[in-house]
């Protein structure tokens, strides 16, 4: 599962960006322009990630040995803005996990 930790990295900054995308730009357009395109547009494949998130997230807990409650903080991170970017950072860089 070690094999999979590059692509959770890959997952976990693109459904960052996209939950980005969807909440300061999508969103204030189709409310202020009566513009839904963009939510549409970005919501399938945003909630992709995000499930795909959730998945390899708990797929790479056990060959990484985090506790329960490191998991549920990664987990919680996908659901707050630039959260995924501080879970890169904190662990799932080398950095990161030496800490751990």
């Amino acid at each position: 599962m070690q094999k999979l930790l590059p692509v959770f990295r890959i997952i976990a900054l693109l459904e960052g960006v996209s939950y980005i995308l969807l909440l300061f730009i999508a969103t204030p357009i189709k409310y202020l322009s009566d513009d839904p395109q963009y939510v549409t547009m970005l919501g399938m494949p945003h909630g992709i990630l995000f499930m795909a998130y959730v998945v390899f997230a708990v797929l790479i807990s056990s060959d990484m040995k985090w506790p329960t409650r490191t998991l549920w903080i990664i987990l919680f991170a996908s659901i707050i803005p630039f959260g995924t970017f501080y879970i890169d950072k904190k662990y799932l860089t080398k950095s990161g996990r030496a800490k751990h």
